[in-house]
């Protein structure tokens, strides 16, 4: 009996050992196949979280760009302000010439040739509200040199007759009573015959003074 006992234990025990071993063994399995199952899902969730700010991105810069698109800067806003003010004010320009622009007159001035033997005939426009007066100027114009300057003038017509009152600059270098017959011919010869000769003025005489003293040619 005390042999077959023995021979139990010498069995048994080492059947327990593994069973015991084995128990263990399974029990530390467990664990890691569930941590494993654990992170599987976590590719999972680190993707979606990845792929997600596209959808939201792109709408933000689509409605950004749009509305950058619909309302205009400041600069725009200013040139376009601009353009309407000088459309406005070229448009009152072009108003104000049509109505401060005088009327014309077309009148006949006498000039004299280079060799101061013929006065030639030459028509200009001149502004209608004073035909006389505009007409003489012309004439002054041509006879203005570096050395002889007039300052100004005067024309009153009085019973058919003109009188044209020169004033010599205090700049010019020659007074009337130093000028050629030819240049006498050129100036008074030439204002006398554009007087005279515009029949609608009705001036038949002429007469020249110089500040109110009269001119002995």
């Amino acid at each position: 009996m005390s042999k077959v006992m023995k021979t139990t234990k010498r069995y048994f025990l080492p059947l327990i050992a593994v069973t015991i071993v084995f128990g263990l063994s399974s029990c530390n399995s467990n664990p890691t196949t569930n941590n494993i199952d654990s992170k599987t899902p976590s590719p999972t969730t680190t993707s979606s979280t990845t792929l997600s700010p596209e959808p939201i991105t792109t709408p933000t810069n689509s409605s950004s760009s749009s509305t950058s698109n619909q309302i205009p800067t400041v600069a725009q806003l200013r040139e376009k302000s601009l353009n309407q003010k000088s459309l406005k004010e070229n448009t009152a320009s072009s108003s104000t010439s049509k109505i401060t622009n005088p009327k014309t007159a077309n009148v006949t001035i006498y000039t004299s040739d280079t060799q101061c033997q013929e006065l030639i005939p030459e028509k200009v426009s001149v502004p209608a509200d004073q035909p006389v007066t505009n007409a003489v100027g012309k004439i002054i114009e041509k006879r203005d040199t570096s050395d002889f300057s007039l300052s100004g003038y005067r024309v009153n017509v009085k019973n058919g007759i003109a009188t044209v009152d020169l004033r010599i600059s205090p700049e010019s270098k020659r007074q009337i009573g130093s000028l050629s017959s030819c240049e006498q011919f050129a100036l008074f010869g030439s204002l006398r015959k554009t007087l005279t000769s515009n029949v609608a003025w009705n001036i038949k005489e002429v007469r020249f003074t110089e500040r109110g003293e009269d001119i002995v040619l």
